[in-house]
């Protein structure tokens, strides 16, 4: 047999051999308990989604499925233990909009966005709700505007804290806006929410879970929806574009990903089960409540989603001159 066949017919046969392999693989796994990052605390909107959705996948892999808080450094001590984890699908990371902020916030990261790591799927989104105190004097997002130029660096807003999605959709404001505001970043929602409420701060661009009872109670005013659409739950608010900021758009995701050497079948069989995980009804009415929209994207997708969140965020950091500080 001439030498060149020979060469192509062992490079077939290894080929098939490591296909094999990856089958095998995707069908045991997961082989053993299944841990979830969170680079949150507990008790926030990331690890009740992460929690919920542990649940399900361990009641179809038959398999413990163990979340595990990680907070610290801005979601950068859980995200490069999960970067540098072993690549087999048994460690992975939930995360949301932070993930793809801290490139434009840091000079240097332990780990690089795109290339350590490789998305699963987005969970969901959810919009934030532009929300003021009722003593402010403004009932549209135009009068909040007007009542901002007249009184520049007057108004402030708080956040649940430096580099997020509150903050990135108020510097995201005031430069669509033309108006001059005051940061007031929080150690979470909860604290920054009291302030508002005690009228310490003028308004916030919250949550849906922790601002719209507030305002359904008469303690807090909400204007509008940052999402580029209105919110199924909130479906009387106007979005910031319809109201006053045509192109405004701002919203919190929630996204799973895992090491990116991760054989691509396991990826596959990831992403299956935990759409499938997502559209069970109840699971799907348990995010509504707080306001979040199941999403389940494709790999592919989620992976050039993610790019795309790493330039806006870039843009914005640029525009703003926001620090971490």
């Amino acid at each position: 047999m001439p030498e060149y066949r020979l060469r192509l017919r062992l490079k077939v046969a290894a080929m098939c051999v490591m296909a094999g392999g990856a089958t095998a693989q995707a069908q045991t796994y997961p082989a053993r308990p299944v841990r979830v990052i969170v680079p949150f605390a507990p008790g926030g909107g990331t690890d009740l989604i992460a929690r919920a959705l542990a649940q399900k996948l361990a009641e179809a892999w038959g398999q413990q499925v163990l979340v595990d808080n990680r907070a610290g450094g801005g979601t950068l001590i859980g995200s490069e233990m999960v970067a540098k984890s072993a690549p087999d699908g048994h460690t992975l990371l939930l995360t949301a909009n932070p993930h793809t902020t801290n490139p434009a916030l840091h000079a240097k990261l332990p780990y690089d966005t795109l290339r350590d790591f490789a998305g699963i799927t987005q969970i969901a989104s959810s919009p934030l709700v532009l929300t003021v105190h009722p003593s402010l004097p403004v009932r549209s997002v135009r009068e909040l505007i007007a009542l901002a130029r007249r009184q520049p660096g007057q108004l402030s807003y708080g956040t649940s804290g430096n580099g997020g999605p509150q903050h990135l959709a108020g510097e995201l404001f005031k430069f669509t806006a033309g108006v001059k505001m005051i940061h007031v970043p929080y150690r979470g929602g909860a604290p920054a929410i009291a302030d508002l409420l005690a009228g310490h701060t003028q308004l916030m661009f919250g949550s849906t879970f922790t601002v719209f009872p507030q305002h359904a109670a008469g303690r807090l005013r909400a204007l509008a929806v940052t999402s580029a659409q209105r919110s199924a739950a909130l479906p009387n608010l106007p979005t910031v574009a319809e109201a006053a900021l045509p192109g405004y758009a701002m919203t919190t995701w929630y996204g799973l990903f895992c090491a990116a050497a991760t054989p691509p079948n396991i990826i596959t069989k990831l992403h299956a089960d935990v759409a499938h995980a997502l559209r069970t009804p109840d699971l799907v009415a348990r995010l509504a409540r707080d306001g979040s929209a199941v999403v389940a994207s494709e790999p592919a997708a989620f992976d050039a989603q993610v790019r795309a969140e790493i330039e806006k965020a870039r843009r914005i950091v640029n525009l703003s001159g926001m620090r971490l500080d």
